[in-house]
């Protein structure tokens, strides 16, 4: 198998002709969610652990989980963790055009990171996509400049005939990078055949002619009951099936939407040897216009916590503790949580002592106010709200978006501090004004996107000192509230434990020793599970082939993906 890797990779490393751009790989698929990002992940992974130079590309992207480059830029943020399975650093090239849906009929663009204008999709087909067209192929063209090889992830369906004309993201950009396609059906959803067939009959010729093969995903059972229909899809198609992928249990990797949250997706932990069974119960607030939900995975990968999602009040229950997270949209989903009634449920839960933290949008509905001025985050008629009125502080929302990595350090939950709240609370203020936080913070980092700017009222105490001296946040003095600006706040594991720790001693249970989750690891070593998975179900030998390399070297070195190292020799 070994040996299969490295006659593969030498492939890759010496072509009879090198070109001036690196050879493409392209993922599309017969629907949405259909598990193309993550095939793509795989490949990435895959493919850079022989120790190739390899990019992942998707020219436009729509999805409010998004991810922060080091140069402050915003991306989609499947890209950005593709780019982490390459062990390479995001940029804006991978992702030049994001759309982040700010209501049922209208996006925000955002072009290399930057925003540019909320269009309706009208506007945008008949505005922007012409413009678009010379920003996405001068994007491409710089990775292939750049590396090895890149694979392109499709959206949704190539045989949308009612949008073909304008197409930036399927079979017009695979013919701009004369890109192989490997067409992706999800087994799971039924008619799988016929969604395949479908496509590429809707297909023109010339695209039906750049499909090499198809790859069935997420199939479960026995493959030999499945042999029958893939002898006849191959026969009706003249085209192989690539790879019938098994459905992966307990992935712990993001998805790329809310629509495909799964709270159970990182189940795998509760039911391993070794975990508790006093698990905390944790309730998310699954908000309309929820954005960056993966602020909350590492909650769902803890053995000691069961994470909900809750949309109505009568779903709300007794948690343990509950996560407002961030919103595309604060001061409509505001509204959201009054119609629902959920505004009362969480205002009485933390008034009779519950545990509340909020995250950028969530973090700005703690507040008494909300001002949009300008109309930058909500839809006419709700330029001003009032808040949740649990913390003093007032949020005005500004013309420009503030994207930025950031590290510092947060005030952490530990014994000295519970018994010392009252001192603490007196010398709040007194320690703002000194820019000092209370003993026993803790290192953190995390990346901040949003365009409110909150101000705190007299004697609010921070929550976070940023690298700058500046300060995030708020905390109460007994912590059971806190609040930043901080998407991945979460994912720093001895803050997270400290937390949890915090409420589990609050219950009167056992707390954790150490760090029992470093996230980071996990998701290192899920990179590889994955890649592995799709290694063992897939003709790679086939994929190497359509990406049209030969000539073969003996190479022997070893590398690092992440925190893994791995040996090729």
């Amino acid at each position: 198998m070994q040996d299969s890797k490295v006659q593969r990779a030498t492939k890759l490393l010496q072509r009879t002709e090198p070109p001036r751009e690196a050879p493409t790989l392209m993922i599309q698929g017969t629907a949405s969610d259909v598990g193309k990002s993550l095939l793509t992940a795989a490949l990435c992974r895959i493919f850079a652990r022989t120790g190739l130079a390899v990019a992942p590309f998707k020219s436009q992207n729509m999805s409010l989980n998004s991810y922060v480059t080091l140069d402050g830029k915003e991306i989609g943020r499947a890209q950005g963790m593709q780019a982490d399975a390459c062990g390479i650093q995001a940029t804006t090239d991978m992702n030049p055009i994001l759309l982040k849906p700010a209501s049922d009929m209208a996006s925000q663009v955002v072009v290399h990171g930057k925003p540019l204008a909320v269009m309706d999709a009208q506007a945008y087909r008949r505005d922007y996509l012409k413009q678009a067209e010379p920003i996405v192929r001068e994007a491409l063209e710089r990775l292939r400049v750049a590396h090895d090889l890149v694979l392109i992830e499709g959206a949704g369906s190539p045989a949308e005939v009612n949008l073909k004309d304008n197409d930036i993201v399927n079979m017009r950009l695979a013919g701009w990078a004369d890109a192989p396609v490997l067409l992706v059906a999800d087994i799971d959803r039924g008619g799988v055949f016929a969604s395949i067939v479908g496509t590429l009959d809707i297909l023109e010729p010339h695209e039906r002619e750049r499909v090499n093969g198809f790859i069935i995903n997420k199939f479960r059972g026995d493959v030999a009951l499945l042999q029958p229909g893939l002898d006849w899809l191959e026969a009706r198609t003249g085209k192989p099936v690539v790879g019938v992928i098994p459905f992966l249990p307990n992935l712990s990797l993001e998805d790329e939407d809310s629509l495909s949250l799964r709270s159970s997706k990182f189940a795998a932990n509760h039911s391993e040897e070794g975990a508790t069974s006093a698990r905390l119960d944790i309730a998310v607030i699954r908000l309309p216009r929820l954005s960056n939900f993966t602020d909350a995975d590492p909650l769902l990968a803890e053995t000691d916590v069961t994470v909900r999602y809750v949309e109505q009040a009568e779903q709300f229950g007794k948690p343990d503790a509950v996560l407002l997270p961030g919103s595309k949209n604060t001061i409509s989903d505001l509204a959201f949580l009054r119609t629902t009634g959920l505004d009362r449920k969480i205002t009485t839960y933390v008034e009779g002592g519950g545990w509340l933290g909020g995250i950028c949008g969530g973090y700005q509905m703690l507040g008494e106010t909300l001002l949009d001025p300008h109309g930058v985050d909500s839809v006419p008629g709700l330029q001003q709200a009032e808040g949740l009125g649990l913390i003093s502080a007032e949020t005005v929302f500004a013309t420009v978006k503030k994207t930025l990595r950031v590290q510092g350090s947060a005030t952490g939950w530990n014994e000295r501090e519970e018994q010392d709240q009252a001192h603490q609370a007196h010398q709040a203020h007194q320690d703002i004004q000194r820019k000092q936080l209370r003993p026993g913070a803790i290192p953190v980092e995390g990346y901040e996107i949003h365009m409110g700017v909150t101000k705190l009222g007299e004697g609010q105490m921070p929550f976070i000192r940023l690298e700058d001296g500046t300060f995030d946040g708020v905390r109460s003095p007994d912590g059971r509230l806190w609040g930043t600006y901080l998407h991945g706040i979460l994912h720093n594991d001895e803050l997270r434990r400290s937390w949890l720790n915090a409420i589990r001693t609050s219950k009167g249970w056992t707390t954790y020793e150490g760090v029992p989750l470093r996230f980071g690891e996990l998701r290192a070593s899920e990179f590889d599970r994955l890649a592995d998975h799709v290694e063992q179900h897939l003709n790679m030998d086939y994929v190497y082939d359509i990406i049209g390399f030969s000539h073969e070297i003996d190479i022997s070195h070893k590398i690092e993906i992440g925190q893994k190292e791995i040996d090729i020799k």
